[in-house]
């Protein structure tokens, strides 16, 4: 087995691996991939669904040979919770204000079934794009690394936030949540309700996006959950 289990970066809706730059570049000496979602694009007849995400995920961890810790953003928990149930080489997961759905939940219900007002739902095209992004997930950002993250974002599947998860990898896997106390994506109260589901929860001083704000805090927390899954392994 090698030293540490690699890691993989599941992003959130409306972004993409690209997200992850700043946190990558404090992890130099760690195996870190990512995974795109097809559920987030710049084309929205192009978007796929939770399922797609799943199997996404799914492939990106069979392309890692040795253990793997998920680290899986906001929306992310999701298709990462359905997807990685049942593969023995995933170790850990961890949840970054993220989505922590037991089978038969959704997004959608998680979220009460009250739409957040900066939603802009395009039903009929079948997306939702973010209204006021800089507010909801960039508040403690460098404003020009805002802008720029603002520039990337793409648009999110609505089907994928109603469809429910039949899998629940957690139950099975160790998982550690990380609730970010500023965040005004997911309240910090969904997410402690969330996380009295993991395994280890943790706590972060940041909005919805410690990667920007505080990736070398956020690379130390992932470092240590390599060391953990390593004591574990034996």
């Amino acid at each position: 087995m090698p030293a540490t289990a690699t890691v993989l970066l599941v992003h959130g809706a409306w972004h993409g691996p690209w997200m992850w730059g700043a946190l990558l570049r404090e992890m130099p000496d760690v195996d870190v991939r990512t995974v795109a979602l097809p559920s987030a694009g710049r084309d929205p007849a192009a978007l796929g669904d939770l399922h797609a995400d799943a199997a996404a995920i799914r492939s990106a961890v069979a392309a890692i040979h040795g253990p793997v810790v998920v680290c899986a953003h906001s929306y992310g928990g999701v298709p990462t919770t359905e997807g990685v149930a049942d593969l023995p080489n995933v170790v850990g997961i961890v949840y970054l204000c993220a989505f922590q759905l037991d089978i038969g939940e959704s997004l959608a219900s998680a979220a009460g079934g009250t739409l957040p007002d900066w939603w802009d739902v395009h039903a009929a095209e079948g997306y939702v794009d973010a209204q006021r992004p800089l507010e909801v997930f960039y508040s403690d950002v460098d404003e020009a690394v805002a802008r720029d993250a603002i520039m990337r974002l793409g648009h999110q599947s609505l089907v994928a936030f109603g469809q429910q998860v039949s899998k629940a990898a957690w139950r099975t896997i160790p998982s550690t949540y990380i609730v970010c106390e500023h965040d005004r994506a997911v309240p910090v109260e969904a997410q402690e309700a969330m996380a009295r589901r993991a395994t280890r929860v943790l706590r972060m001083p940041a909005s919805h996006s410690p990667f920007l704000s505080r990736p070398a805090q956020l690379a130390g927390i992932l470092r240590a959950e390599l060391a953990a899954s390593r004591q574990l392994a034996g």
